[in-house]
């Protein structure tokens, strides 16, 4: 795809597009079950930056910020949205089904804790996504679809 996304004779509407379906799909295989710390955050935004600037043939010593590369390429970074969307609609689905898989997710299982620092649960990383406050305010709105649906797609237009 790299001839295509880097060719000059192709607009970069088009060539946007091809990357928002056909790599980012790639990249975002399995997001749904990631648990995204501020770490995280900052690899999958340069890992986006990274993409445009191939995209628009901007060298890495190029001195040019972030805000004028997403200028040039007519977008804002929305990758992080993206993953927090399929996140917040797949637990959405774990947690309406009431099976194993809620109780994973909610981390209700029994059981002794690890040593050490716990790591960041999945509803932990999707209630800062959603500034919901509380995990229980996120999983008591998964119960009314069209409530969640509605969180969702506020959080989305932000």
């Amino acid at each position: 795809m790299k001839t295509v996304l880097t060719n000059k004779n192709i607009s970069i509407r088009t060539r946007r597009r091809a990357l928002e379906c056909y790599i980012e799909p790639i990249f975002m295989y399995g997001c749904e079950a990631w648990t995204i710390s501020k770490q995280t955050q900052k690899k999958l935004e340069a890992t986006e930056m990274w993409f445009l600037r191939r995209m628009l043939r901007i060298s890495w010593t190029a001195k040019k910020t972030n805000d004028t590369v997403l200028e040039e390429a007519h977008t804002t970074r929305l990758l992080i949205s993206k993953i927090g969307k399929r996140q917040a609609t797949f637990f959405g689905h774990v947690m309406r089904r009431e099976k194993l898989e809620n109780l994973v997710t909610t981390g209700m299982l029994e059981g002794k804790r690890s040593r050490g620092k716990q790591r960041e649960k999945l509803i932990e990383g999707l209630t800062d996504w959603l500034k919901a406050g509380k995990s229980l305010e996120a999983i008591e709105a998964t119960k009314d679809r069209k409530k969640w649906r509605t969180m969702i797609a506020v959080k989305q237009g932000t």
